[in-house]
C-alpha cells in the first residue's frame, strides 16, 4: 500500500493576526504623531496670542514623548509675565494626557514655582506636589483644578513678607455654573480651600490663628465671567469690574485656632480702586481669641488700634460664646462695626 502524504497546512492564516496588529500599530502611531504636531502648534499659537496682548511668554520646549498611550510635553525655563506685572516662573513644567483622550491634561511643576507679586517681589513655592488639571477643553469654561500639596512659601531677599509659611493644602477649583442642571452662559463656580495653614512670624495669619493653624474654605459664583478673559495693566479683574462683574452666593467657613465662623454674602464686587465692596455675615464661635490675636500681630497692614477697639467691644458683649458679626468692605477698608481692621482685600 502506498502511503498518502499528509496535506500541508497553509501558513497565510497564521500571519493574518500579526498583519492586523501591525496595521493597527501603524495607524495609532500616525495618530500619535499627528496629535503631537497639533499640540505643539496650538501651544505656539496660544503663546503668540498672549504676546500680542502684552504678555511675556518664554519657554524652551523639550518635545513630546510618551508614545504609544500618552502624550507628555516638557517645558523648561518657563516664565509668564502678565501686563499687570504678576508673573509665574518654573524651572520645568510637565503636561501629560492620554493619547486616546487629549481633552484632559495634568500639569506638574516638578521643581517648584516662583511667583512674582507686582510691587511686592518674589516668593518661591515648593511642596510635595504642585499640579493643575484641566478638562472639558471643548466647553466655553473648562473644569480647572489647582492643587498644592504641603506647599511652603519663601520670599526672596528684598521682597515683601508673604502671609503664609506653609500649609497642608492650598487648592482652587473652577467649573461652569449650572442652574436647574443646565449650564449658565456666562457664570462660573469657584472654590478656594486652605487647610492647616501656618502664618509667618508675627504676621496677621499667625495672630488670627493665635499661633495655631488656619483652615478656610470659600465658594462663590462669578457673574460676567466672560470679562475675565481680558487683561490690562490693572489686572484680570479690572475689565470685569467695569462691566458690572460680581461675586454672588458667597459661602464659606473658617477655623482659626480656637475660633470658628460660617461666612455668607449675597453679593460682593470691587470698587474703582480694585478693593472689595460689600458685606459678609459671620456666625462665629469664640471670636474674641481671633480678634485679640489679630490685634497683637506686629507686621503687615493690620490697623492694630482699630482691631484692639473691636476686641474690646467684642469682649464687652460676650466674645467667648457664639456671636453674629458683620464685616463691611467700604472706602478701601475692612470694618467690624465702627472699627477699621485693615485694608479691604484687593482684586486689582
Amino acid at each position: 500500500m502506498t502511503d498518502t502524504p499528509a496535506p500541508r497546512h497553509r501558513r497565510r492564516g497564521l500571519f493574518a493576526p500579526l498583519i492586523l496588529v501591525l496595521l493597527a500599530l501603524a495607524a495609532w502611531t500616525g495618530w500619535w504623531f499627528w496629535l503631537s504636531s497639533q499640540i505643539e502648534g496650538r501651544l505656539q499659537a496660544q503663546a503668540q496670542a498672549l504676546r500680542a496682548q502684552g504678555w511675556q511668554v518664554d519657554y524652551v520646549s523639550g518635545g513630546l514623548t510618551g508614545w504609544p498611550f500618552r502624550t507628555r510635553l516638557a517645558l523648561d525655563h518657563v516664565k509668564i509675565v502678565a501686563p499687570s506685572g504678576h508673573a509665574l516662573a518654573a524651572p520645568q513644567l510637565v503636561a501629560e494626557a492620554n493619547a486616546y483622550n487629549p481633552d484632559k491634561w495634568v500639569i506638574l511643576a516638578t521643581d517648584g514655582l516662583v511667583l512674582t507679586r507686582a510691587d511686592k517681589g518674589q516668593v518661591a513655592v515648593r511642596g510635595q506636589a504642585l499640579r493643575m488639571s484641566v478638562h472639558g477643553l471643548n466647553q466655553r469654561w473648562p473644569n480647572v483644578a489647582i492643587d498644592l500639596n504641603q506647599p511652603e512659601f519663601t520670599p526672596h531677599p528684598g521682597s515683601e513678607a508673604f502671609p503664609l509659611r506653609r500649609a497642608e493644602e492650598l487648592a482652587f477649583y473652577l467649573r461652569p455654573h449650572r442652574t436647574d442642571a443646565a449650564p449658565a452662559p456666562d457664570s462660573v463656580d469657584v472654590l478656594f480651600r486652605l487647610v492647616d495653614a501656618e502664618g509667618r512670624d508675627r504676621g496677621p495669619v499667625e495672630g488670627l490663628a493665635q499661633g495655631g493653624r488656619l483652615t478656610l474654605q470659600m465658594e462663590a459664583v462669578i457673574e460676567q465671567a466672560g470679562r475675565l478673559r481680558g487683561m490690562d495693566e490693572a489686572g484680570v479683574f479690572s475689565a470685569w469690574t467695569r462691566a458690572g462683574g460680581r461675586f454672588t452666593q458667597v459661602r464659606g467657613r473658617a477655623v482659626a485656632g480656637d475660633s470658628r465662623a460660617e461666612l455668607s454674602s449675597d453679593s460682593l464686587a470691587a470698587g474703582p480702586d480694585g478693593r472689595l465692596v460689600g458685606q459678609v455675615a459671620l456666625k462665629t464661635e469664640r471670636p474674641l481669641p481671633a480678634i485679640a490675636g489679630l490685634a497683637g500681630s506686629g507686621q503687615g497692614a493690620v490697623n492694630r488700634v482699630g482691631v484692639a477697639g473691636a476686641a474690646a467691644a467684642t469682649a464687652a458683649t460676650g466674645g467667648q460664646g457664639d456671636m453674629d458679626l458683620t464685616l463691611v468692605f467700604r472706602d478701601g477698608r475692612t470694618f467690624l462695626g465702627p472699627f477699621a481692621l485693615a485694608p479691604a482685600p484687593r482684586l486689582f
